[in-house]
């Protein structure tokens, strides 16, 4: 006899949280339906993020909102911690819930690089965010994912950018952070 587990959703999981079982500050987060433990943070990934953060706000301006490990409801069974997500309107649009759509999301990636090339990206394509990147911290580049198929849950186009590199934000004409900007000192 195999012992299965069985997949919870986002509004269990808030319940979860709103009972104490998973506390505000614990390092996890919901992905197709099971509760994940998040890594801790080398140096080089919390300097990644911080990085990322600032980048993205001195591109974007007061036009968005940037929004740093905090939830993203993507769907009726995830609730990832992108570690930067660039969200439409204002942050007072988000005083009462957790935000559902992203313009981009970024994972910064070393011990993670396989779950957020393949989970987090089929998880983000299927919740139609138009644009989302991966700073692998491994190989010293970014992964652009663009195009997604809902459907699918799959991106449509991918790219790789590298240091001495610009990179564009989809939708977001003008708005250009270069990738050495993003990625820590190695």
């Amino acid at each position: 006899m195999t012992s299965q587990t069985a997949a919870i959703g986002a509004e269990e999981y808030f319940d979860l949280v709103r009972h104490g079982v998973v506390a505000p500050d614990d390092r996890v987060e919901l992905l197709e339906g099971v509760i994940v433990t998040m890594s801790p943070q080398s140096p080089r990934h919390a300097s990644a993020m911080r990085r990322v953060a600032r980048s993205l706000r001195d591109a974007l301006g007061p036009s968005a909102v940037i929004s740093v490990q905090s939830p993203l409801v993507a769907g009726h069974r995830s609730v990832p911690e992108p570690d930067v997500a660039v969200l439409p309107g204002t942050d007072a649009d988000y005083d009462q819930s957790h935000p559902r759509e992203a313009l981009l999301v970024v994972e910064v990636a070393d011990s993670s690089l396989v779950q957020d090339r393949l989970t987090k990206a089929s998880i983000y394509a299927a919740a139609g965010i138009p644009e989302y990147w991966i700073v692998n911290l491994r190989d010293d580049v970014v992964e652009v994912f663009r195009s997604p198929d809902v459907a699918a849950g799959a991106y449509g186009s991918s790219s790789t950018v590298r240091r001495g590199e610009c990179l564009e934000i989809a939708g977001r004409r003008g708005s250009v952070v270069a990738v050495g900007d993003l990625l820590p000192a190695v």
